[in-house]
């Protein structure tokens, strides 16, 4: 009787373990409890974003904002943890609605910005987005306390690359990133804030697996390692210019 109550226990404990794919991208990283995190010396950093600063299919340590953290620490900064606001599958509209929902401090050292696949992704109109991303990018600034050259905007990826995105017309799916791309670039240079373009790294997918996550379509660890190659001289620069 004692063991079928054991096995019983068991049972219930892992089921009430399991999540559902929605459920677990509603889950935001857990903050990490080095001594940064309670330094209020320390630089701020906020990531907004959908899959692709989530890390979908990547461990936590894979991300790129956390690899962008490590690298500015190996550069003698003292950071905190990454402050993540993104999910797999937003859209611009809810990733600004999600940051009104957000416990945010009013301003960080360093804001990154990467967003818009799923716009095009759902066929939605280059004009929406352009609309859009300008008042996300507002916000952004908002967030760097209006330093402009604080902010980095980072481009979109291009997915159709990858094992998923190949089945469903790349060539299609790369002119349309070209231009949801053309419009974030022409907005952040408009307002004088920082821009990383890392779709040229994204398509060496083509011909490289290893650049692809387990899932056939997100960036793995070692992709993000690149695009933090990219991405750390600038941020580099920002933390410099407020010691």
């Amino acid at each position: 009787m004692n063991r079928l109550l054991f096995i019983l226990f068991v049972f219930i404990g892992l089921a009430c373990t399991d999540k559902t794919a929605s459920e677990i991208m509603n889950d935001q990283p857990e903050r990490d409890t080095d001594q940064a995190e309670n330094d209020e010396s320390a630089f701020s950093y906020l990531a907004l974003g959908d899959s692709y600063t989530i890390g979908e299919s990547v461990s936590e340590d894979q991300r790129f904002p956390v690899q962008l953290v490590q690298g500015l620490r190996n550069e003698g900064f003292d950071v905190k943890p990454a402050k993540i606001v993104a999910r797999t599958g937003w859209t611009t509209d809810e990733l600004a609605a999600a940051i009104k929902n957000e416990n945010l401090d009013e301003s960080y050292n360093l804001v990154t910005l990467l967003i818009g696949v799923n716009n095009q992704y759902r066929g939605r109109s280059a004009d929406e987005y352009r609309s859009e991303f300008k008042e996300l990018l507002q916000t952004t600034i908002d967030f760097a306390g209006s330093q402009t050259q604080n902010v980095i905007v980072i481009s979109i990826p291009d997915y159709g690359v990858t094992p998923f995105g190949k089945s469903r017309d790349p060539e299609k799916i790369a002119k349309e990133i070209d231009a949801f791309n053309t419009i974030n670039s022409e907005e952040t240079q408009q307002a004088n804030a920082r821009y990383v373009d890392i779709t040229a790294i994204s398509r060496e997918a083509l011909n490289d697996e290893k650049l692809v996550a387990g899932d056939g379509l997100h960036p793995s660890g070692e992709m993000y390692r690149r695009w933090v190659d990219k991405i750390l001289p600038e941020a580099t620069e920002i933390l410099e210019s407020q010691k």
